[in-house]
């Protein structure tokens, strides 16, 4: 795997990789924002129906001018369920009989009343406007809210079906550029959907786009660092979620209206766009005499770009054969980290030479059916696809208990995303000491230990209840980071991206799985926190099948793979140089 050792010599934690990981970090900010998004603009605010006595100047002139507008309430709209004004029907007629001390709020019949044919009022002391009432989904139509939501997973599902193998066959940076660009349009256009199947549509597309932005700049940071960093890198990728949480409670709190904060986390991706696409100048061979000043010329284009650009991933490139492509990047990166002899000494013989027996094995077409008949990948597709459903099912799971911890919405998306972070840094401590499988299989057996003991406490415990939930929070998050890093590490480069792109797949089919679980709460309450529960134990014990991958080198190749699952990790020596410089 001489790939590894080529970039211990260019750098495998340089200013190359710091600068990398911000350029790659700040979208995905936004893109979790976009995730979770539609818990403020699909918030549903206080309703009831319109009614020309309240909502008409003409009618209201003709109302007695001892009447204040709760009197003229209660004559138009009949009490709902939790007491305050219907929130689905009005009188026909106003009820004046209503208006007598001795009536009660009961002496009314439901054949008095009709639906909110007028249409409705909507409190807007939370939010100004919010897709709910843009388009009235209240009443009879308040299904259709959780659907724009199941159709948005449904994208992400789409898109990792799609972007998973296509980065793999046309490269990370090329696919990432895209999806930048696509989340973009899609986003900025959903601000201007006029209708909701239109706007379920834009969400639709915008999903397709994130999933490819997802997987894309989790493998382009895993590629260009080095076994010993991989888990720094990933964590960082993993808190940009954590800190998207945040962003977005706090855009949602200082843009209440839903068109404004949609293009608030969507014009970004513009700038996102332009700066991944940005060429950078490359170097070129130079006689000896004018070496110095070519060197001069080279820098001063690397650095005028060096927050200008995403690098492809290099071993992507040498793997697939595209060497002249692959040695510029390799050459570009180790300027960037100022390893200017390493740079010079890198040239076509020297690769060909370093990556002979990968190249000669790597040409061999591959698809998803490769990661399901070979025996050395078999194993690892199952359980880790296994793994990415548990977490996205039990989340939801997770989710329906930190309901009760705040009713500020605002509050509970900080919450939700500060409790986030001691997880993703504690994982990082976890996977530097005890290994990837030993902390992929705890964190997903305690998060559905912690739902399996909800199922035992009682209601009245409310803070009992929450604090399992919390530390169940803490374990999804860990399982998270540690599910990226796996799988990354267990698939060889010719494979990764549409093993990771069908774990995406596995993720979001539980997260669209997991609402669908509430419906057995009819036979009985505990059931649904039984199922929750149970899937994370069963697939963090499936997880133990798993071989562990603390530093080992990513695999490259399929024989690679193979050769791992017949020796242990040991350090080994490598027969040949991998940059010799010779001085003429």
């Amino acid at each position: 795997m001489a790939f590894s050792e080529l970039l211990d010599q260019v750098g495998s934690l340089g200013r190359f990789q710091g600068l990398q990981t911000v350029a790659l970090v700040v979208p995905i900010m936004c893109l979790a924002a976009h995730s979770l998004v539609e818990n403020f603009s699909g918030a549903v605010p206080s309703h009831r129906c319109w009614v020309p006595l309240l909502d008409n100047s003409t009618a209201q002139a003709s109302a007695p001018e001892a009447l204040g507008p709760e009197a003229l309430l209660s004559v138009s709209i009949p009490p709902g369920p939790n007491h305050g004004p219907h929130q689905c029907r009005r009188f026909h007629h106003p009820q004046w009989q209503l208006l007598d001390p001795n009536a009660t709020a009961t002496n009314w019949s439901e054949a008095a009343t009709e639906p909110c044919v007028d249409g409705w009022v909507y409190d807007q002391s939370t939010f100004t406007s919010t897709i709910v009432a843009e388009w009235d989904l209240v009443c009879d139509s308040q299904a259709l809210r959780p659907m724009a939501q199941s159709i948005f997973l449904a994208g992400v599902l789409v898109g990792a079906a799609i972007f998973g193998r296509a980065s793999d066959r046309f490269g990370r940076r090329l696919v990432l550029t895209w999806n930048y660009l696509h989340m973009a349009v899609w986003g900025t256009a959903t601000a201007f959907a006029p209708t909701f199947p239109v706007y379920c549509l834009f969400r639709f597309l915008l999903a397709v786009a994130s999933a490819g932005v997802m997987m894309n700049t989790a493998i382009l940071l895993m590629e260009w660092t080095s076994e010993q960093t991989h888990t720094l890198a990933m964590t960082c990728n993993a808190l940009g979620y954590s800190f998207g949480m945040v962003l977005l409670a706090v855009a949602a709190y200082g843009l209440r209206d839903w068109t404004l904060l949609q293009l608030a986390l969507s014009v970004p991706f513009f700038l996102f766009f332009v700066y991944s696409w940005v060429p950078v100048g490359v170097t070129h061979a130079a006689p000896p005499c004018c070496r110095s000043q070519a060197k001069r010329i080279w820098l001063v284009t690397c650095r005028s770009k060096a927050w200008g650009w995403l690098a492809e991933s290099a071993r992507w490139l040498l793997i697939t054969g595209r060497l002249e492509k692959g040695l510029r990047e390799l050459q570009r990166v180790a300027a960037i980290n100022g390893k200017r002899a390493v740079r010079d000494a890198l040239t076509k013989e020297v690769l060909l030479s370093a990556l002979q027996e990968e190249l000669s094995v790597s040409q061999a077409p591959t698809s998803l059916g490769t990661l399901l008949c070979t025996p050395g990948l078999r194993l690892r597709t199952c359980a880790s696809t296994l793994c990415w459903f548990a977490f996205g099912f039990t989340f939801y799971g997770l989710a329906l208990d930190l309901q009760a911890l705040d009713s500020n919405i605002f509050l509970f998306q900080v919450l939700l995303g500060v409790l986030d972070i001691p997880a993703k840094i504690g994982s990082l401590m976890l996977l530097r000491c005890l290994g990837r499988r030993p902390v992929q299989a705890g964190s997903l057996v305690l998060a559905g230990l912690c739902i399996l003991a909800n199922v035992l406490v009682p209601l009245e415990m409310r803070y009992l209840r929450s604090s399992l939930a919390m530390l169940g929070i803490e374990c999804i998050g860990i399982a998270f980071t540690c599910t990226t890093i796996y799988t990354g590490e267990l698939f060889p480069t010719v494979l990764r991206m549409t093993a990771v792109g069908l774990g995406q797949v596995g993720a979001r089919g539980g997260a669209m799985l997991g609402p669908m679980v509430r419906l057995l709460s009819t036979h009985h309450p505990s059931l649904p926190l039984l199922v929750y529960g149970a899937v994370p134990v069963l697939s963090g014990l499936t997880a133990l099948l798993l071989p562990e991958t603390r530093s080992l080198p990513l695999p490259d190749t399929i024989q690679d793979v193979q050769n791992q699952a017949v020796k242990k990790a040991t350090p080994c020596t490598r027969e040949h140089a991998v940059v010799k410089s010779t001085q003429l």
